[in-house]
């Protein structure tokens, strides 16, 4: 830190300090503001790929559950099972492996979501460092 002039009055130290917490103030909203677009932009990615695994869970179910079964209905009848047994577990089966994957989608899109993803840690880390330069100032 410089040292003060003596010849300064205290109205003019008080107005500095008054206008650099102001000048800081501004520049930390400015950079909560850049840090939250940021993590605005990481939670749209999550969001993005929560949505897309949704849609391939659902459109996995209509497609995989009506050819798997058949396909797996149709291995099983020739091991002896019988048509509506075969038919129940094929579904099941592919019902169980379709659902695996979806919920691997889903989890991963949900884990981009946390909370802790979220946090604005430069700007809590540029807060406090500004907070111990006013203390020091004062």
């Amino acid at each position: 830190m410089s040292k003060v002039p003596d010849n300064i009055s205290l109205s003019e130290l008080v107005g500095g300090l008054v206008t650099d917490v102001t000048s800081l103030l501004r520049k930390e909203i400015n950079l909560a503001k850049t840090e939250a677009s940021e993590k605005f932009s990481q939670a749209l990615s999550g969001v993005e790929v929560l949505i897309f695994g949704l849609v391939l869970a659902i459109g996995a179910v209509g497609v995989l559950l009506t050819a798997a079964v058949a396909g797996l209905a149709a291995f099983l009848l020739t091991q002896g099972v019988s048509a509506t047994s075969a038919n129940a577990l094929s579904a099941l089966i592919i019902g169980v492996v379709i659902a695996g994957i979806a919920w691997a989608l889903v989890a991963k899109g949900l884990s981009a979501l946390r909370g802790s993803n979220l946090r604005l840690d430069r700007t809590a880390t540029s807060l406090r460092r500004d907070v111990g330069a006013v203390k020091e100032k004062m």
